[in-house]
């Protein structure tokens, strides 16, 4: 776009023409990669060097789903590179790296001032905003909507580059060679990428670049059981040796000249300030240095953690809160809003509830649900001379750097983010209170500091799912068919109470307090899916509680799945219906379902779901950045030691196109772990503002014993490809409950499930 000085100053006078004007103008960025000598940077997301490594550049967090993978595979298919030299590097946050569709998805929570212009991955105004505020957050599964064709771009331009210096030395055209295995060919020649990069450097790639034809995609493979276990994997993924040998560095793994240790005690949950606490008690603690006070929390340095958290468990200071979370009072504002709570409609079909006379109702809850991390927070930071550096595992980075700098009152250009891995996230690190703590630890300490959550701390301070009171009706048809559905769902809109602390650095209260009485259609997210109900209503009641509440893995899919997958499995029981048939019969808008049922009823050998079978089924959709995923799971249940337990899954799933089929597979069998955690456990309540369970044993989670035999299909499709690590999660609770409902004639309605067996 060619713009001058007087046509900026003539849009001006025109009235926000300036403002429209340099918001579409085109952004250019210098390659955040620094190539080191003897290496080539090819734009933003790769290097090649010569002795022919081809680095590439990965801006998502690393938490366990396989990113440091995925994104160097998408490169290495379309450059023609040698796996065994390909390598990962982290880079800086830049606007280079934008999660276009992520922002697309949350365009509700940043509030962009034209809406209109900023709500599809396409719209410019969308763009600049992402790229403008580096928003290189990880979350949803979006890393391959974001990122696969600009890494498709940047290793076609290359390759081409490439074979224009082979081209050169053979004196043939380059658009008649080839690159494959880490060379380029043509005929009887080779040359390596070693041998050509120098020479590459001198070409300008053609525009646009000559992209391979064909879809990057591991081929399909035979579902023969044997095939399965003998099958190589093509791209085994880049951070296993490191996971295996111990030197993966992730947060606790730093290690800094001169760094002593920090523990912190916070205040229950919300707005709590910290009284007073006698240091006197730890006066004679070893490797004591000080304690640091904070409005709503304690921290103590020492030279080792664990006098540092010893100090404080002596000393156990005081905080006081004047309306402190309490679980009574949350259940009684959740059943007052789902009964008579005002509520918004996010989406209706058809006449919605027009004449509305329902025949069949239920009402379903959800406790608070902990994340649950193996690794608990921790985060280490440095302060020299305004300088900050942070070495901690966040998803969202910019908004981690904002928050820091915005603690110390510097700039945030002056706070340098190291980026680490995380075990484990499950949304977790979406937020970022580190951030602001480590900041302050840092300026008082003098000296590096680090910062490791006890797992009390991490079940009191950290948010959690929210909880959730549903009432879903139906007006039945002939033989059960479902001719009118209304659901009203009661819970706090968390996702715009997030929004304000992450895009405007709210604390939790002030959140709550800006977003109270508004609609969230996150938290409805996929209960209206797949299904052709003629008539239907899915409503929000907006409930505010005294708790901050935040994302999870599988988001409101988590929830809305188990509400509907086992409404319907009620009605279809009720009226003598087979539960696979029955839902069959409703997709006419969703015939790829249909295939999926159909599959997983054959890995599991369905037998109906009769009385006594133990067998239970539900299936589910997402979409997400243009590409739909798709999965049926059958949970097997049966008596076992202390009760019912889940023996065996199948799961069938069609996420589209398969780029990496062992990281799906272990996406998606963590998934199904992981919902059933959800359905099993994962809860806590709360009392005088703190959560009832202190420990990660006391949330019964599936231990290596309790976890069920898993089969898993992936059903062959050439769609966009969908992220396998979310679609694991919403199936699973309905599955369970409708299993547990086959195996001992009790329908469960809460989740967790077993506490309504208590």
């Amino acid at each position: 776009m060619n713009v001058s000085r007087r046509n900026l100053l003539a849009g001006a006078a025109a009235g926000g023409g300036l403002v429209v004007a340099w918001a579409l103008m085109p952004r250019t960025f210098d390659s955040p990669l620094d190539p080191a000598p003897g290496e080539i940077a090819f734009g933003a997301w790769l290097k090649i060097a010569d002795d022919g490594v081809v680095s590439v550049a990965v801006p998502q967090l690393e938490m366990g789903q396989g990113v440091t993978t995925l994104v160097p595979q998408v490169v290495a298919m379309e450059l023609g590179a040698d796996w065994r030299q390909v390598a990962v590097e982290p880079v800086p946050v830049d606007g280079a790296y934008a999660n276009i569709p992520l922002a697309a998805h949350w365009a509700p929570l940043w509030k962009p001032l034209v809406p209109s212009l900023s709500d599809e991955p396409d719209d410019l105004l969308l763009e600049r905003w992402a790229q403008d505020n580096r928003f290189t957050a990880t979350a949803q599964g979006t890393a391959l909507a974001a990122y696969e064709g600009a890494c498709r771009k940047a290793a076609a331009a290359a390759r081409a580059m490439l074979a224009m210096a082979a081209a050169e030395r053979w004196d043939v055209a380059w658009e008649q060679c080839r690159a494959e295995d880490g060379f380029i060919y043509h005929d009887e020649n080779r040359a390596s990428f070693a041998e050509l990069v120098m020479d590459a450097a001198r070409f300008s790639p053609p525009d646009p670049p000559p992209l391979r034809p064909e879809p990057l995609a591991e081929p399909a493979i035979p579902m023969d059981g044997y095939a399965m276990r003998e099958r190589s994997i093509a791209y085994p993924r880049l951070d296993l040796p490191s996971k295996v040998d111990g030197s993966h560095v992730f947060a606790g793994d730093i290690r800094l000249p001169d760094m002593i240790h920090a523990a912190i005690r916070h205040g229950p949950m919300d707005r709590a300030e910290l009284l007073d606490f006698d240091p006197g008690l730890a006066r004679d603690l070893r490797g004591l240095i000080k304690f640091v006070r904070g409005k709503r929390w304690l921290a103590a340095l020492a030279d080792n953690w664990w006098a540092a958290e010893e100090a404080l468990r002596r000393i156990a200071p005081r905080f006081g809160v004047s309306s402190p979370v309490d679980s009574e009072k949350m259940i009684t504002a959740l059943d007052d809003a789902v009964r008579s709570g005002a509520a918004f409609g996010i989406e209706t079909r058809g006449m919605g509830d027009a004449d509305y006379t329902p025949d069949f109702a239920l009402r379903y809850d959800v406790a608070p649900a902990l994340h649950a991390t193996l690794e608990t927070t921790c985060a280490t930071a440095r302060l020299t001379d305004g300088l900050l550096e942070m070495w901690l595992p966040t998803q969202t980075p910019e908004a981690a750097r904002e928050a820091a700098a915005g603690a110390l009152g510097i700039s945030s250009s002056n706070v340098v983010l190291y980026p680490v891995s995380a075990g484990g996230s499950f949304d977790r690190r979406l937020d970022n209170q580190v951030a602001i703590e480590i900041a302050l630890l840092a300026r008082e300490a003098g000296r590096p500091v680090q910062l490791t959550w006890s797992r009390w701390q991490e079940h009191a301070a950290s948010y959690p799912r929210a909880p959730i009171a549903a009432l879903l009706g139906a007006e039945l048809g002939q033989e059960g068919s479902i001719a009118k559905l209304r659901a009203r769902i009661a819970c706090p809109p968390t996702m715009p109470e997030f929004g304000r602390r992450l895009f405007g650095n709210s604390v939790s209260w002030a959140a709550i307090d800006d977003v109270s009485g508004e609609a969230d259609p996150m938290a409805v997210e996929g209960l209206s899916q797949s299904y052709a109900i003629p008539h239907m209503v899915v409503q929000h009641i907006p409930v505010k509680l005294d708790l901050p509440t935040a994302r999870m893995r599988g988001g409101a899919h988590g929830y809305t799945a188990f509400f509907r997958e086992s409404f319907l499995d009620e009605i279809a029981l009720r009226h003598d219906r087979e539960p696979l048939s029955y839902r069959i019969a409703m997709l006419g808008d969703d015939a790829p379902m249909v295939e999926v049922l159909q599959s997983v009823a054959r890995l599991a050998q369905w037998d109906g779901g009769r009385a006594g079978s133990g067998q239970g089924l539900a299936c589910h959709r997402m979409d997400m950045g243009g590409a739909t995923g798709r999965i049926a799971v059958i949970a097997q249940a049966g008596a076992g030691e202390g009760g019912v337990r889940v023996r065996r899954m199948f799961a069938s799933v069609d996420i589209g196109r398969v780029v990496n089929r062992d990281i799906a597979l272990q996406q998606i069998e963590g998934g199904l772990i992981y919902g059933l955690g959800l359905a099993l456990g994962s809860a806590t309540e709360y009392a005088d503002g703190l959560p009832t369970h202190q420990r990660l044993a006391a949330l019964a989670l599936p231990t290596l014993a309790d976890c069920p035999q898993i089969t898993v299909e992936l059903i062959e499709r050439s769609g966009d490809p969908f992220d396998p690590g979310e679609i694991g999660v919403p199936a699973v609770a309905p599955a369970v409950a409708n299993a547990f409902f086959s195996a001992t004639g009790l329908r469960l309605r809460r989740l967790p499930l077993l506490s309504a067996m208590a």
